[in-house]
């Protein structure tokens, strides 16, 4: 894990308080019953609002490595440089997307798919239908269910040591409304799920929290079919940044999350790493 530029943490707000500033969409209100919700489950948990940082998943891992251990939902209404895999940058426009980390203490026998059972969690809460209009590519993406390889979203999931725990910190990026800065990215309001950055957090902090604790006594097996039933990756030509498979066909996930991977008459499977698909042929005449 990279190392991290230290600041000051802010104060954590009072049971219900927001720290946003202004004209905020996170009303007190909002932020106690979605608190009041999921304290049952986490003792302890603080939810905070942020009206603007550089990244909620550094804010809640240097507050890890300061010895504060205590659960935390913090939402940044602007992110200015929000971490995805591979260094790359997510910045967050306010009012058309959602960013988002928990940070909990976290134990599973095996760590194996946990970025995919998020996605699963996350997808199902918003989009409860059959055939699914929101899919998963493999590890840690949300897209567009209908062909267009079309990004929704994405996860980010890092872990710190503290004392005898590990806490994991589990990064959620959602495009809410249009992007201005890539107009092409997908969004949640085009294929019709309702509401603005704060209702979509309370659709998915408490089923997310849910299915963290399910993986942790579970792992992954739980998720597997359902992760299926989203997969955009199977039966794709990919290329893939592992070495021993830089192209191949994608078959699946096996029961650990690992993505099976046909290249010529071997399958492989591939734990970690980032895969792209081909673009799809285009139809005859277009």
């Amino acid at each position: 894990m990279s190392s991290e530029r230290t600041s000051p943490a802010p104060g954590r707000p009072k049971p219900g308080e927001t720290l946003s500033e202004g004209r905020s969409p996170y009303s007190a209100s909002g932020v106690s019953s979605l608190q009041q919700q999921m304290e049952p489950l986490l003792p302890g948990l603080s939810v905070e609002v942020l009206p603007r940082c550089e990244s909620t998943n550094t804010l809640l891992l240097q507050r890890a490595r300061g010895q504060d251990a205590q659960p935390c939902l913090l939402v940044a209404e602007e992110q200015t440089g929000g971490r995805g895999r591979l260094g790359r940058v997510w910045h967050a426009q306010p009012g058309a997307s959602l960013t988002f980390s928990l940070a909990l203490p976290l134990a599973p026998r095996d760590w194996s798919g946990l970025s995919l059972a998020v996605g699963v969690a996350v997808a199902e809460a918003l989009d409860p239908h059959t055939p699914p209009r929101i899919g998963l590519k493999w590890p840690n993406d949300l897209w567009l269910a209908d062909g267009s390889d079309r990004k929704l979203g994405g996860i980010l999931i890092e872990t710190v040591s503290n004392d005898s725990r590990r806490i994991a910190v589990i990064g959620i990026g959602l495009n809410i409304a249009p992007q201005a800065q890539w107009p092409q990215a997908a969004y949640l309001q085009e294929i019709g799920v309702p509401g603005d950055a704060p209702l979509v957090l309370q659709r998915i902090a408490l089923p997310l929290l849910q299915a963290l604790q399910a993986f942790e006594r579970d792992g992954f097996a739980p998720f597997a079919e359902r992760f299926a039933a989203r997969d955009v990756l199977r039966g794709r030509t990919i290329t893939s940044t592992a070495a021993e498979v830089p192209d191949g066909t994608a078959l699946g996930v096996d029961a650990q999350g690992a993505l099976r991977v046909r290249r010529g008459e071997v399958e492989h499977r591939l734990a970690s790493g980032e895969v792209s698909v081909r673009p799809r042929p285009m139809p005859a005449g277009s």
